[in-house]
């Protein structure tokens, strides 16, 4: 009799939770922010290969200047990119800085509303942020969380190098391996080079070229002198990520994830917030409640910690680089 009252019993739930509508992507969350998702209908973009989204971008002009991840951008020539509900062929390449993992791009466009950079200190922690989320073929949808640490510098993970190994030598420091695709192998150093100076620094110890290493950026280019067979050479070489160039071992952490960014580490400074999100979800503008631009999307770190650029660094980024197209 008792086995039969438990079969006949009705299941209990398998868990307590939230309906889908107070989720934080619910129908009643999106409708909580819907002033704020308007914020990000005007001045951002959604860049596509076919109807695949890559990634997320920052409108910082009337005239079609977009900001995004350089990283994740990939080759422009088959990209579309959709601003509010209007779609954009042929966006062209302006400029990229490394160190932060920025690209300018432009569309042909006039009469587009770039983002309102706040001039305020860096918001306080648990100050409501949105963001991007998923979006359809011509609608923003919001993502919504807090800030979460004080804006700081984020190092890159491993340190800084040059994209080559190096041989263990007493009298000198000689290239054993130039990595593809690096700052190392774009310079032409080749195997067998022997690293004479670092930014005009003699150097013949393989630890002091470590040591002037960890005190500079991913993405700062030095002049690295070589000497060659009887010729001395000097190249200006990009430094790249140690984890960019070699890999990391992949954490627990890491494996619940998601798809969080290549690049998420060697930022001078980041804003960290909680909104959810993955790789694609970088590049877009971060704004206040009041439609202030606080920062841009830059690294997906893991799966509670999105790293921003703050506006104040934005805004002097975003003339620079437009600078760059005045002097072209």
């Amino acid at each position: 009799m008792f086995c039969l009252l438990l079969a006949a019993a009705p299941a209990a739930p398998a868990a307590n939770s939230l309906e889908t509508t107070y989720r934080t992507a619910g129908p009643a969350v999106h409708a909580a922010f819907e002033d704020a998702r308007e914020f990000l209908q005007a001045s951002s973009a959604v860049f596509r290969r076919g109807r695949t989204e890559i990634i997320f971008g920052t409108v910082v002009s009337p005239e079609g200047h977009i900001l995004t991840k350089a990283s994740e951008l990939g080759d422009l020539s088959d990209l579309t990119v959709t601003v509010d509900r209007e779609s954009y062929d042929d966006p062209v390449l302006i400029a990229e800085d490394p160190t932060w993992d920025l690209a300018l791009v432009k569309i042909e466009a006039e009469g587009l509303v770039p983002v309102d950079l706040s001039e305020a200190t860096d918001p306080a922690h648990g100050t409501w942020v949105v963001a991007n989320g998923a979006t359809t073929r011509s609608k923003r949808r919001v993502q919504v969380g807090v800030v979460a640490a004080n804006s700081r510098e984020v190092f890159s993970k491993g340190g800084t190098v040059l994209g080559v190994a190096l041989k263990n030598d007493d009298e000198a420091i000689i290239v054993d391996a130039v990595e593809e695709g690096t700052g190392a192998a774009k310079a032409g150093l080749e195997e067998g080079d022997r690293i004479v100076s670092f930014d005009g620094e003699e150097v013949s110890k393989r630890e002091a070229l470590l040591e002037l290493l960890k005190k500079r950026r991913v993405g700062e280019v030095v002049k690295i002198g070589i000497r060659r067979g009887d010729e001395t050479l000097e190249v200006e070489v990009e430094l790249s990520g140690r984890v960019d160039v070699f890999g990391e071992e992949t954490t627990r952490n890491d494996a619940m994830s998601g798809e969080y960014s290549e690049r998420r580490t060697g930022f001078p400074r980041i804003m960290q917030h909680d909104i959810m999100g993955n790789r694609h979800f970088m590049g877009g503008p971060v704004f206040d409640l009041d439609g202030h631009c606080v920062g841009m999307n830059i690294a997906r770190f893991s799966r509670c910690e999105t790293y921003a650029i703050p506006a104040a660094e934005l805004r002097q980024l975003a003339q620079d680089m437009m600078a760059q197209e005045v002097k072209e």
